[in-house]
């Protein structure tokens, strides 16, 4: 499900995650919906962040992600059709600038290295999103790096 022209619905905060951005453009690539629909709610918590696409498989991920260059990739890594650590591989050779959070349940320091080491800036384990996911997109947009493991 992909919206770009029009913002999601729902959320009556007007609270800014990052002073002086005014939109950041969000894909979320996630395979489980109430994981995802959970996901895009907390996001669009914050006024500056929309979230134009849902997708839930790899290979969506990366043809969206061409499509519409958006600012902040969200991936799981367990994504079907194509895992997320692939699906950022090739996103980095399309939509450059993308910036790209891995939001997984995988905490192997082998995985956290490998997802890094194809360009993501950011890695959230799941069972922590709910303290960490918004911590995170605000360090990734200034460029900054996210680890929690």
């Amino acid at each position: 499900m992909c919206h770009l022209d029009t913002p999601r619905t729902g959320s009556s905060s007007t609270e800014r995650l990052v002073p002086g951005v005014s939109r950041v453009l969000i894909l979320v690539a996630e395979d489980f919906v109430p994981f995802r629909q959970w996901i895009c709610s907390t996001l669009e918590k914050s006024t500056e962040l929309q979230v134009v696409c849902e997708v839930s498989d790899g290979l969506e991920a990366v043809q969206k992600a061409e499509e519409l260059k958006p600012d902040l990739i969200l991936l799981d890594i367990g994504l079907p059709t194509l895992n997320g650590i692939e699906a950022a591989r090739q996103i980095r050779n399309i939509s450059a600038k993308s910036k790209i959070i891995f939001l997984t349940q995988e905490s192997s320091a082998d995985v956290v290295e490998e997802a890094l080491s194809v360009g993501a800036l950011g890695y959230v384990v799941k069972t922590r999103a709910g303290s960490e996911l918004l911590a995170a997109v605000e360090s990734v947009i200034l460029e900054k790096q996210f680890i929690s493991i």
